[in-house]
């Protein structure tokens, strides 16, 4: 009862405590709310994942689709995809061909469109609506029936649409389709990639707390001046406690409805943000009840337990208040043992290999106990530097003298900032590390082709036709188009006999001479293409093309009822030549002809490959480019050239580590702002007194800066040092080399712009509080 008591009596004074009280009420609810909405954000993240997946998995095709397995029907659908690009952004699309009356319909459609019709994603839509989506409206030519609802889409900024076809058939590469929803669907994460979201959750989360946890000391010494007053009254030193106590608990649980308050609001604009391509449902941020109950409990917990902790360091008596006496000294011991115990932990934890499942909780209580270790070490570290300064300017020694008489508040701001840019620094070691793994060397060469097509419905007369669209696309400057198809040795072969097939490749000069080492060419040669240092594949080849004898030109003839014979002589003169490496860094063997030789237009089962190297001077020329395939064949694969690719769920991973540092910088930075702000107000009565003796003001903002930049500089130095040893601990767990040591500087850059802001946006404040008003007391 004396607790309760003591406890609502702190709670009445922080609640009647006038303007001021109010004030300093108001910065704590706000500080711990901006922390709480974060933490319930990011107590959303499992539900919001499991709902992508589960409307991934719902719109997916049957796994009987992809194994050839649904026979036609009234109720089943041909598809294929029409996926293409615009400016940067993946639009997915299907053209869709019903098989009877009543199709199966992906989730979000209520009916399949007709042709030249189509069911877009609403932001596709308004893309499409839009001034900008100009050379898209000429890629998707079809009238917008009905838009797809949320149960079809991952997110409210997904470009997806479904068109309807008339002329889509299994040989055009349709394929069929008898429901949806792929339940066997499993996308589990390698233990390596484990470690790194773990580390992810730590690093993104232990500064939120160590923000909540600064938040609530906020207006400390006014609090402590005004108990000050109540140990005149008689109230002992214990109730004093209680009731300081009392008052940290009120800020809290109105920073618990104040983050409630910023969370839910927040939620209602979430699916209108994008950043880095993704977005979210407002219905997808339903933070997990066990979750929310443990912050409900925690944070008004941790400001009563971090207050009396406070308090230990201030004598509060009837007279007034000592605060940190010069007696008193921080102990380094202790503080070096929370690090060194996140250390131990995570060496225990051995290594992490490919296949062994990992037991995320080592992993992350280490990685926290060292982030926390770092945290602890600041204060020490910032007093003990700030003591051997002497000399200077007087705003270097305004902000000097301020820091050795007290530099906890600075420390505590400073610390955030701290933990967050160390383990920035071990993340961004780990991904240096890791990305040898993730990513893979492609073999293709962007220099020679920035893009390449494919189709499945183009052969023949078409395909030629294709390379002349292609050749005449504004801002291509160089087509490599060759028209392919398989040909065998003729004869007829038993059921155990494997008949001789090889390529025959169509394409002029130019072409060839990129896909073979040819020296002379004129429209009519023929050329048989080695590949380099393969004398089986070689003889193969020569199985086929015999020089001077017949070659079917036909692959499907003895296969397929009804497939005719196509014979050709290979003219006995064509040279053998060895074969090279294509933009794709694919090896083209086999006969390669010139049109003068044979027809293009003649060649069953023929297909077209195009790669184009592009003037990239011209604007919108990849949109160009795949205006044109769309015109030819609106499923016509285009694919942009690359060096190097990356592997999706790594991609993810680290997406979602951006959009985490986003949120959590900024976090960081109205910290900072708000304790700067609130150490202002502290100290208003004693930057009026400078300013009454003739203290200019652009020597107290400077003082300022150097108020904020010394413990930040302190803890930048900190942040490099740990961050680096704890990404070097890391990369040893995962059997990895530690490739990059100098990935702390952006970091850094980092939080010296956090000075620079916070210190810009405290000035008008400041410019307020050095009033001669400001001499006024009761």
């Amino acid at each position: 009862m004396t607790w309760l008591r003591d406890l609502g009596l702190g709670i009445r004074f922080a609640a009647a405590g006038g303007r001021e009280g109010w004030a300093r009420t108001a910065l704590t609810a706000v500080g711990v709310g901006l922390g709480v909405a974060l933490l319930l954000v990011a107590s959303s993240v499992p539900h919001l994942l499991d709902e992508r997946s589960a409307r991934d998995r719902a719109r997916a095709e049957g796994a009987a689709s992809w194994n050839g397995k649904v026979e036609k029907s009234d109720t089943t659908v041909l598809r294929i995809g029409a996926d293409t690009e615009f400016r940067g952004q993946v639009v997915t699309g299907f053209l869709m061909r019903p098989d009877g009356a009543h199709p199966v319909t992906p989730p979000g459609v209520e009916s399949l469109p007709a042709p030249g019709e189509m069911i877009a994603s609403p932001a596709l839509k308004e893309l499409l609506a839009s001034p900008d989506g100009g050379l898209l409206r000429e890629r998707l030519p079809y009238r917008i029936s009905a838009t797809i609802g949320d149960a079809g889409l991952l997110s409210p900024g997904e470009l997806y649409y479904y068109a309807g076809s008339d002329t889509l058939t299994p040989a055009t590469g349709g394929h069929r389709v008898g429901g949806y929803g792929d339940r066997n669907w499993s996308d589990e994460l390698p233990p390596v990639l484990v470690v790194l979201v773990i580390i992810i959750c730590v690093v993104l989360l232990v500064p939120v707390a160590i923000f909540i946890a600064t938040a609530v000391r906020f207006g400390g010494e006014r609090r402590d001046r005004r108990l000050a007053a109540l140990r005149l009254v008689g109230t002992d030193i214990r109730a004093t406690r209680r009731i300081a106590a009392g008052e940290a608990l009120f800020g809290s649980l109105l920073g618990l409805l104040a983050g409630a308050a910023f969370f839910l609001t927040g939620r209602r604009f979430v699916g209108e943000v994008e950043l880095w391509g993704h977005s979210a449902f407002p219905s997808d941020l339903v933070p997990a009840g066990w979750l929310t109950a443990l912050i409900a409990v925690a944070v008004p917990l941790a400001a009563v337990l971090v207050t009396l902790a406070a308090l230990r360091s201030v004598v509060i008596e009837p007279l007034g208040v000592v605060r940190n006496t010069a007696g008193r000294r921080r102990r380094l011991w202790w503080r070096l043992l929370v690090p060194a115990a996140g250390i131990a932990v995570l060496a225990l934890t051995g290594r992490v290999d490919e296949f062994t499942p990992v037991n995320p909780y080592p992993v992350a209580a280490g990685a926290v106990l060292v982030l926390v270790g770092l945290a602890l070490l600041l204060p020490w570290l910032v007093e003990a530097v700030v003591k051997r300064i002497h000399g200077g300017p007087v705003s270097w020694q305004l902000a000097v003298r301020r820091l050795q008489l007290t530099s906890g508040a600075a420390s505590r701001a400073v610390s955030g900032i701290t933990v967050a840019v160390a383990g920035a620094i071990a993340l961004q070691m780990l991904f240096a590390a890791m990305g040898d793994d993730f990513e893979r060397m492609t073999g293709q060469d962007p220099s020679r082709a920035q893009f390449t097509t494919y189709s499945e419905d183009v052969s023949g007369e078409a395909a030629v036709r294709t390379i002349e669209d292609f050749r005449a696309t504004e801002g291509v400057e160089t087509v490599i188009g060759t028209v392919e198809t398989y040909v065998t040795k003729p004869g007829t072969y038993g059921q155990d006999e494997i008949q001789p097939t090889t390529t025959l490749t169509v394409g002029d000069c130019a072409t060839l001479k990129e896909l073979a080492a040819i020296g002379s060419c004129t429209d009519g040669d023929v050329f048989v293409a080695h590949p380099e240092d393969d004398k089986e594949q070689a003889d193969w080849i020569d199985e086929t093309a015999r020089k001077g004898e017949e070659i079917e030109l036909n692959s499907s003839h003895g296969l397929e009822p009804g497939a005719k014979s196509m014979l050709w002589t290979l003219p006995a003169g064509a040279p053998t030549v060895r074969a090279g490496l294509d933009p794709l860094g694919k090896e083209h063997w086999g006969i390669m002809a010139t049109p003068g030789a044979i027809d293009p237009g003649t060649l069953p089962n023929a297909q077209i490959t195009a790669q184009l190297r592009v003037d990239q001077g011209v604007e919108d020329v990849a949109e160009h480019v795949r205006n044109t395939a769309a015109r030819i064949d609106p499923a016509m694969r285009v694919a942009t050239l690359t060096s190097v690719a990356r592997d999706r769920q790594y991609a993810s991973v680290q997406t979602a580590l951006r959009l985490g540092a986003v949120a959590t910088l900024m976090l960081i930075a109205v910290s900072m702002l708000v304790s700067q702000l609130e150490q202002l107000r502290e100290r208003k009565r004693l930057l009026s007194v400078l300013v009454a003796f003739g203290t200019r003001r652009v020597t107290l903002g400077w003082s300022v800066l150097w108020q904020t930049a010394l413990p930040v500089v302190v803890g930048l130095l900190v942040a490099t040092a740990g961050g680096l040893g704890l990404g070097a601990l890391l990369t040893w767990m995962l059997a990895k080399p530690v490739t990059q040591w100098w990935l702390f500087l952006p970091m850094a850059g980092a939080g010296g712009g956090l000075i620079v802001a916070v210190t810009v946006l405290s000035l008008p404040l400041l410019w307020r509080l050095m009033r001669p008003d400001g001499l006024r007391t009761e």
